[in-house]
């Protein structure tokens, strides 16, 4: 292996309709066929994207904002959520009627019922409202949370817990992540198990969390439907999702050639 691509999900390998193009399979196939080798790297669960990497080929992966790597199906880091710290935020959350949702690597639990914001955020990724279990931060390993609140709430917890970091990926819900967790050194840690080198590494995004992977990696791509901050530490825009922008951005940067 030389050459090592990362694809986050939402936004980049999905369009907005969370639809995967036949454009972008058979371009992802193509890298493979060509010997770059291709993982993905998303704020997901690796439960919530079984089928896409079934679709893809795709073996390895850098989950929950690189919480938990998986290198040719084999687990290679893994960083948990702090329990004694996880429970303090989730009693704050309770204190403030903000409900929160637990992910380990197989499933998520809510835990509140019948909570709007949880169920309109997890709509917006077309997936189901979760089974119902307050506890499940004690009886799992737990490598990423949401908490669901809106705009300036999140300010409260952001100067209160120093043990996370909270990224806003929905006008009602937040990633919670260990404090310095990230896709960056979840790629750092899937690279070292492949014996690969930053420098050959390319990472295409669009989101508030792929800013330090594609600030970090040889060649970083931004969406053409990106937030700002992820353009501005890019080395190349891309079109638009829609406009086929993941696929033409593998052919500007050579990384496919025509």
């Amino acid at each position: 292996m030389g050459k090592i691509a990362f694809f986050d999900i939402d936004g980049t390998l999905l369009n907005h309709n969370k639809k995967l193009p036949e454009s972008t399979i058979k371009a992802v196939k193509e890298l493979q066929k060509q010997g770059v080798y291709c993982a993905i790297a998303t704020g997901r669960a690796p439960f919530m994207y079984e089928e896409l990497r079934e679709t893809l080929g795709i073996n390895s992966y850098v989950s929950f904002n690189g919480q938990y790597v998986v290198f040719e199906g084999n687990p290679v880091y893994k960083n948990p959520l702090s329990k004694d710290d996880l429970e303090k935020l989730y009693m704050d959350a309770e204190e403030n009627n903000h409900p929160m949702v637990f992910m380990n690597q197989d499933e998520m639990k809510a835990s509140d019922r019948e909570q709007m914001y949880i169920k309109e955020s997890l709509a917006s990724l077309h997936f189901e409202y979760p089974a119902i279990d307050a506890a499940f931060y004690n009886d799992s390993e737990i490598y990423q949370s949401l908490l669901f609140c809106e705009g300036d709430e999140l300010k409260y917890y952001e100067s209160k817990y120093d043990a996370f970091d909270f990224i806003r990926w929905h006008p009602y819900s937040c990633d919670v992540l260990p404090k310095g967790g990230s896709k960056a050194e979840g790629i750092k840690q899937l690279i070292d198990a492949a014996g690969l080198n930053i420098e050959d590494t390319y990472a295409f995004g669009d989101g508030l969390n792929d800013i330090e992977m594609i600030r970090e990696v040889g060649t970083g791509v931004a969406m053409g439907n990106a937030v700002d901050e992820t353009k501005a530490v890019s080395d190349h825009i891309t079109a638009d999702v829609d406009e086929d922008g993941l696929v033409k951005a593998i052919y500007d940067i050579n990384l496919l050639s025509k």
